[in-house]
């Protein structure tokens, strides 16, 4: 069994992620004295590789990462890589989703588009990575329905789902559907591919 060191700190996303690794990768949590990471690199892939060789440079030992951009048909993309931080530095999950539901007032419900995008990556200590896409499409809710999850989750309503909003559901289904969930099996299945052809995963540079 591969083991990780998990390169988040936020603990609602490690809980996600660790659930969805159970009994395949052996998880280990990111020691408290290593810093938090700046995320400030211009995509996805670009600060999931900022968090996770952070973390493998500070423990030696591979790192697994990710990140999520909420991208809005209706905002033109947005709020992509800003999606944590959409309503100021600082904000908290209740004022994200009252900013969004502030600049989409105006937008039918057919015209709110939108998909979570999630960059699952793994860095090794030799310079090594891994990095697979988990895409999720749906719609933004009118107002806040449900309460489990964290984030947008009470605004998101998956395009595969019953027509709840990921707030709505269970943790299995959320996990079955989310983006989250798409791109970390996508990682194990990419990395239990290599390791079963002998294989290993080659740097990729590339933002």
């Amino acid at each position: 069994m591969h083991r990780f060191v998990c390169a988040s700190a936020n603990p609602d996303k490690v809980a996600e992620i660790a659930a969805l690794l159970d009994g395949v990768v052996e998880l280990l949590p990111r020691p408290a004295d290593v810093p938090d990471v700046v995320e400030d690199a211009p995509t996805l892939i670009g600060n999931a590789r900022l968090k996770a060789a952070a973390v493998c440079s500070a423990t030696g030992i591979a790192a697994i990462s990710d990140d999520t951009g909420l991208e809005v048909d209706a905002l033109g993309g947005e709020p992509g890589v800003y999606t944590a931080r959409f309503a100021g530095e600082g904000c908290s999950y209740a004022d994200n989703r009252s900013k969004m539901l502030s600049v989409l007032a105006d937008v039918a419900f057919g015209q709110r588009s939108a998909r979570f995008r999630t960059v699952a990556m793994i860095v090794w200590p030799d310079g090594r990575e891994l990095a697979v896409e988990g895409v999720c499409e749906g719609w933004i809710a009118e107002h806040e329905q449900g309460e489990r999850g964290f984030g947008y989750d009470p605004l998101f309503i998956p395009a595969d789902g019953d027509g709840g909003t990921f707030a709505q559901m269970s943790e299995a289904d959320k996990n079955r559907l989310s983006h989250r969930g798409r791109a970390l099996r996508g990682l194990v299945a990419a990395l239990t591919s290599l390791d079963s052809q002998g294989r290993t995963a080659t740097p990729d540079r590339g933002n």
